[in-house]
């Protein structure tokens, strides 16, 4: 598997250079406005569909971008914004008739297109508002599902962590998988998309990850206290199994799972780091031309500085070698066992970085799943990412957390 990284560097370097050069931190895209509405609404058409159109309308996406006549970020999130907002009130009014079904469907559709309007980073007043839209669209679908999800608030340094948690139909104490979101994701859609892991008897407990969200630090070289604070509250409930704990991340998490693998190695049963960022993804080299990647659909240099808190290319070059797993010194310490999982044509994470860990950490199981035709986090026509989180992720952590119960 090794042999795979000289060669897959080069591919997806080759295929960024053929990008455009870096643009400035204010320019949301490469793409003309034309070319960007056709992107969005190709992403909802085609099978398997491709973020951050995942399990979208086509047409409502289609009514959405009909508004849309520039690339002014305000201009977008209105555009979705205003087909959302009439999913919503008709919720709204059939949660008055007593219709809980038809209620439930439209929050979540209009939950789905306020996303697809704050993405990938709330970077405008409207952006915002549309990020608080769906938070309220959001739990106002949660509150039908059954098991039930629980608003998670934890104290943290001055501030709190606000997670969602949903424990199993199960006696005792059960097992655990905590995820940290993407760049873009966000703990709704993590919380929401694990129904296989409930449905094995384990809980799922789900958080934005540093820079993100409602996250309350940014992306720092500690920011994983965060995470050791939240699992610290976890796990002191009656209902939860200590020495049965996962954890899972993927693309930008998938480097705070490979961090937690290694420092937290006593605590965790297991971990999964999906499309990881380990080291080469932090160097000027590959970030100069990463941020032009037509596998990501917009402003994806302002979405990466936000997780910092910094803005401008700059800025945004000189903070990420220290974030480094390999500067840190982590890369030459055991870690927990570990599923390592990416596609050999990613342009927005080096493969490069997934064949670092699985040579140089010692100690452990490491398993790696490697897409040769994939791209991000794996992901190709064939194996699109719902495939890959039903056949390769969720099977492994059931496998790991319930194939040996004596921890």
């Amino acid at each position: 598997m090794p042999s795979l990284a000289p060669l897959a560097r080069k591919i997806a370097l080759c295929a960024l250079l053929a990008a455009p050069p870096a643009f400035a931190a204010d320019q949301v895209t490469t793409r003309t406005i034309d070319e960007l509405k056709k992107e969005i609404i190709d992403r909802a058409e085609r099978q398997p569909q491709r973020s951050p159109a995942n399990e979208v309308n086509a047409e409502d996406v289609k009514a959405a971008v009909a508004n849309i006549k520039t690339l002014d970020r305000d201009e977008w999130a209105r555009g979705f914004m205003g087909v959302a907002d009439k999913y919503f009130a008709a919720a709204k009014s059939e949660e008055a008739a007593g219709d809980s079904q038809k209620a439930s469907a439209d929050y979540l559709r209009a939950f789905r297109l306020y996303k697809i309007g704050h993405y990938p980073t709330n970077n405008s007043p409207e952006k915002q508002k549309a990020y608080e839209k769906a938070l309220a669209a959001f739990l106002a679908y949660a509150k039908y599902w059954e098991p039930k999800l629980e608003v998670i608030k934890i104290p943290f340094e001055g501030k709190e962590i606000v997670g969602y948690l949903r424990m199993p139909k199960a006696a005792g104490k059960v097992p655990l998988v905590f995820i940290s979101t993407a760049l873009d994701g966000r703990k709704e859609e993590a919380i929401e998309r694990n129904n296989e892991l409930l449905a094995a008897g384990i809980a799922v407990f789900a958080v934005d990850m540093p820079g993100t969200g409602q996250a309350p630090i940014k992306g720092d070289v500690d920011s994983e206290k965060m995470f050791f604070a939240a699992l610290d509250d976890l796990v002191k409930r009656p209902d939860i199994d200590a020495s049965r704990v996962a954890y899972y991340g993927g693309s930008w998490s998938g480097y705070w799972a490979t961090k937690m693998a290694i420092v937290a190695r006593d605590r965790l049963k297991a971990v999964v780091a999906q499309g990881l960022p380990v080291h080469y993804y932090f160097q000027p080299e590959w970030q100069k031309v990463a941020v032009n990647t037509p596998e990501y659909l917009m402003d994806l240099l302002p979405a990466r500085a936000d997780v910092y808190q910094v803005q401008g290319l700059e800025a945004f070059l000189a903070y990420g070698p220290k974030m480094s797993l390999k500067t840190q010194g982590l890369l030459d310490k055991p870690s927990t066992p570990m599923l390592l999982v990416n596609g050999v044509h990613d342009t927005q994470v080096p493969i490069d970085d997934l064949m670092l860990v699985a040579r140089t950490v010692p100690g452990g199981v490491k398993e790696t799943w490697v897409n040769p035709d994939g791209g991000h986090m794996g992901a190709s026509k064939e194996w699109g990412s719902e495939r890959i989180r039903r056949e390769i992720t969720t099977p492994w952590l059931i496998k790991m957390l319930k194939g040996d119960k004596s921890g």
